[in-house]
Order: structure tokens, then sequence, then C-alpha cells
């Protein structure tokens, strides 16, 4: 058993050996999206590793290949759905801040809206609206002009 520490919800269990580190995630109901499924393509299960990463299993090259895709990402960073519990001790697991994306519709339904969060991409996890800031419709479409493959979310190509 390890015991898992989760950042900054100040939450801790015991996981057994083999389990998916997203699974205590989402045991503790933590808003982790799962966009792919767990196919290790998207940033939407991201955390950072602080303490404790010699009990869990290595990475895989897939999962580095995404990690280095996704904004935000540096060497204590893992994908939950690819990470297992692989010995004893205590993992200290920081969730980053921010609200990923599912859809455009998700990010419609905020307008005139502020964030309290910042608002992220789900392939790449980089910032689409700022902490603080109102959403706008406006907005909005500078997004997509600036860059049509925003709110591509297909994660399955």
């Amino acid at each position: 058993m390890a015991e898992i520490r989760l950042h900054p919800i100040g939450e801790s269990s015991q996981a057994p050996t083999g389990t998916r580190l997203l699974d205590v995630l989402l045991d503790h109901k933590c808003s982790v999206m799962m966009a792919c499924g767990g196919q290790a393509i998207c940033a939407t299960c991201h955390v950072y590793i602080e303490q404790g990463k010699e009990h869990l299993n290595p990475i895989s090259d897939r999962e580095k290949r995404t990690l280095g895709l996704i904004t935000g990402a540096n060497p204590h960073s893992r994908l939950s759905c690819q990470t297992q519990i692989c010995g004893e001790g205590v993992v200290e697991v920081r969730l980053p801040e921010g609200l990923y994306l599912e859809s455009m519709n998700d990010l419609e339904a905020l307008i005139g809206k502020r964030t309290n969060v910042p608002i992220l991409h789900p392939r790449d996890g980089r910032v689409l609206i700022a902490k603080n800031k109102i959403i706008t419709r406006t907005r909005i479409l500078e997004l997509s002009e600036v860059d049509p493959e925003t709110f591509n979310f297909d994660l399955t190509t």
C-alpha cells in the first residue's frame, strides 16, 4: 500500500499496488475529464508528482510523447491514466490549476462569466482564457480565428 497525498485539496488515501493514480483521483471526486479515455493522448489527467515517483511505474514512450506536447509539463509531470502504484511509501500529487473543456459548447456556456481558474485546451493544456477574465463571445471568435485547431477536441486522431 502507498499513501497518496493530493494537493491542493489536502486529502490522502491508501492505494494498493497496481492501482492507477487516475482511479485514486476519481475516488476523491477530482475533476479529471479523461477526454481520451485513458489512451495517453490528451492533457486532461496531467498531474505533478512532488514526492515518491520511485513508488510508481516508469514512464512509457507514449506517455513521454504526450507529455512533450503539454504546455506546463515539467520533469515531475505524469498522466494519471498511465501511472500505477508499484511500491509502498508516500506519493505526493499536485493537480494543475485549470478547467479543461470538452467542446465549444462548454466555452459558450460560460460567456459572460468570470473564470475562477484558467480555461485549458484538452489536448495540450495551454491556457485558452486566463484566470479572473470574463469570457466574451468576441474572445471566443478571436481564439477560433487565430487557431482553427483550438476547438477541435476530437482526441482520437
